[in-house]
């Protein structure tokens, strides 16, 4: 993901360069035709590849935030149940992967969080629902538990609230089976 916004980014970079360079900014013009023209705006005339150009390239960015924004699906894990604690691990790196875990009510959960992201914006996760924030070192594993008593979906965040994560937690597969049984049983 992160080498996809490079790319993009070096490619703007150079498609502003190369326009600049073809269309000749103000900084090449002489002095006597940047005076001349104190009659407010004039009309530059500019070829029509350079117009489709700019259009495809304005129309391509566009697709790209669509895509990034709107139609990009967030990746979801399970969380693997070993010795009665779910354990999973988050990589930190531009985001966090997976940025959806799937865990279980009533069940310990340990979060073990890997930051290889030196930025200042990923140096803390916070855990609001569940009063937790700690400090990610960089390239070491940093392990949050706690143990979720409801159902429901739970955010934890950066520092700046910046990149986003939830943790989606479901009944306990058994208490539902119990459940399922008393409301039988009430019904009969």
């Amino acid at each position: 993901m992160l080498c996809y916004r490079k790319l993009a980014l070096s490619g703007l970079t150079s498609l502003g360069l190369l326009l600049a360079v073809a269309t000749g900014s103000p900084a090449q013009m002489a002095h006597e035709a940047m005076s001349e023209s104190g009659s407010g705006f004039r009309r530059i005339e500019q070829p029509l590849w350079v117009k489709a150009l700019v259009t495809t390239g304005g129309l391509g960015l566009i697709g790209l935030e669509l895509w990034w924004f709107v139609f990009s699906q967030p990746k979801s894990s399970q969380a693997k149940a070993q010795d009665g604690i779910q354990e999973i691990t988050i990589a930190v790196d531009g985001g966090y992967d997976p940025n959806q875990i799937v865990v279980q009510a009533g069940l310990p959960v340990r979060l073990n969080f890997y930051r290889t992201d030196p930025s200042n914006c990923l140096e803390e996760v916070r855990l609001p629902d569940f009063r937790i924030a700690k400090a990610l070192p960089v390239n070491q594993t940093t392990e949050i538990e706690f143990t979720p008593d409801e159902p429901g979906q739970y955010e934890f965040a950066c520092g700046m609230n910046m990149f986003r994560g939830t943790i989606k937690v479901v009944a306990n597969s058994s208490e539902s089976k119990t459940a399922n049984l008393a409301t039988t049983a009430k019904s009969t």
